[in-house]
C-alpha cells in the first residue's frame, strides 16, 4: 500500500511548508512508498481529504491543513498509524 501525503504547494505559511517537507523526507529516508497529493491542484482531492479525516481529528475551527496522511483510506495522524 502507498501512503498518500496531502500537501498544498501554494500555501504561504513557512511552518506548514516545513512540516510537509519533513513528512516527505521522513518517508523517503525510511523507504516508505508514498504519493504526494497537492490539494491546491484538485478540488476533488481536497474534498476527499476533508471528508476522510475522522471528526475527532478535525480542528476546532476551519478546515484541516496539510500535511495530512492516509494509508489507503485509513487516516494517519503524524506518522502514528501503522504503515504496513
Amino acid at each position: 500500500m502507498v501512503v498518500r501525503v496531502f500537501t498544498a504547494s501554494s500555501l504561504g505559511f513557512v511552518a506548514i511548508k516545513k512540516k510537509q517537507q519533513d513528512v516527505i523526507t521522513f518517508l523517503e529516508a525510511n523507504k516508505i512508498k508514498s504519493e504526494e497529493v497537492d490539494i491546491t491542484m484538485s478540488e476533488e482531492q481536497r474534498q476527499w481529504m476533508y471528508k476522510n479525516i475522522p471528526p475527532e481529528k478535525e480542528p476546532v475551527q476551519g478546515n484541516p491543513l496539510p500535511p495530512q496522511m492516509f494509508n489507503g483510506d485509513r487516516y494517519c495522524f503524524h506518522l502514528m498509524c501503522k504503515i504496513a
